[in-house]
């Protein structure tokens, strides 16, 4: 949550006084970031060029991944920038109404890009698990039906992550001025902040992968114990076991990239949170925050390269573009 993660900035900022950062570091760090937005910008712009110009990419799975993509581009533009920023001064550089609006949407859409994923992960999971477990029936998401669940997607992360509008505000020191996070200027005494965000981690990070998790099991189980009767149809269903094998792979592939990035930083957030007393050694605050938040970043980079890997249609088109 942004409350949360805008205190963060200001403890690094605090230690990075009492930690310097070499310029090599510093450089490196910033190669890294702009690599990230590079690859990120450009792989998933390529991504969402292949499904609009191949007509057979146009399934619910690929309008998914090209919403994911959306979203991957919105979290680095708005995300890095920032956090360059926060190597080298420990304020808000802009003041006034863009300064003010600034501080309100950098968290605001960072935050929305993320649950969108999220959802997106969840569309994904749907898709496969009616295509599998369910091959006979109508699908359980037509194509026709994919911009009513993206619009919602993004409709949904909007209305959740909403409270940071009210809660951001730019807040001026005698020595600096800092986008500063006020829940209880905000909404009150009776509100509690730390019930508000451990709620809003529960629902948009716990109870999605949980459901990810157990839809993609049973589609697991279910190709175990799928055998197709009779020789003739043999070789159709084993071309057909094949390609949702291969399907299967792509879209469990990016639910564990985007788990293994995001998880640690969710974790490392809420211990912060809940151990407020905690005494950090020398610079591992800072330098632990710098890891977590750099795998964060990882997962917007590394969808695309995921789909190309796992997915013969988006390398053949890919190869088409070039």
């Amino acid at each position: 949550m942004s409350d949360n993660e805008n205190t963060t900035n200001n403890m690094i900022a605090t230690q990075s006084t009492s930690c310097p950062s070499p310029t090599a570091e510093k450089i490196g760090t910033i190669f890294a970031y702009c690599l990230i937005f590079i690859v990120s910008l450009t792989g998933n712009t390529i991504i969402g060029i292949i499904v609009y110009k191949t007509h057979t990419m146009r399934k619910p799975i690929n309008f998914f991944i090209v919403n994911m993509a959306i979203s991957d581009i919105v979290l680095p533009i708005f995300k890095i920038p920032q956090l360059i920023q926060v190597l080298y001064i420990d304020f808000w550089p802009i003041d006034g109404p863009l300064g003010e609006a600034l501080c309100k949407l950098v968290y605001f859409l960072k935050d929305v890009s993320v649950l969108v994923s999220i959802q997106s992960l969840v569309l994904i999971a749907v898709d496969r698990f009616g295509a599998v477990v369910f091959p006979l029936r109508s699908p359980l998401i037509r194509s026709k039906m994919c911009p009513f669940f993206i619009i919602a997607s993004w409709i949904v992360a909007m209305a959740l992550n909403s409270p940071k509008l009210f809660v951001l505000r730019l807040v001026e020191y005698p020595d600096k001025l800092v986008c500063k996070g006020c829940w209880r200027e905000a909404f009150g005494d009776s509100s509690s902040h730390k019930n508000y965000i451990l709620s809003f981690k529960v629902v948009s990070r716990f109870f999605p992968l949980v459901l990810i998790a157990t839809l993609y099991i049973i589609i697991y189980l279910k190709l175990k114990s799928q055998e197709i009767p009779g020789e003739q149809l043999a070789n159709a269903g084993q071309r057909r076991r094949q390609r949702e094998r291969n399907v299967l792979k792509m879209a469990i592939a990016i639910v564990l990239g985007f788990a293994i990035c995001w998880l640690p930083r969710a974790i490392w957030l809420i211990l912060l949170m809940f151990t407020d007393t905690i005494t950090w050694p020398d610079c591992s605050f800072r330098n632990s925050f710098y890891i977590v938040q750099f795998m964060a970043l990882v997962s917007c980079a590394i969808n695309p390269c995921i789909c190309f890997i796992f997915s013969r249609n988006y390398r053949k088109e890919l190869k088409a573009l070039l």
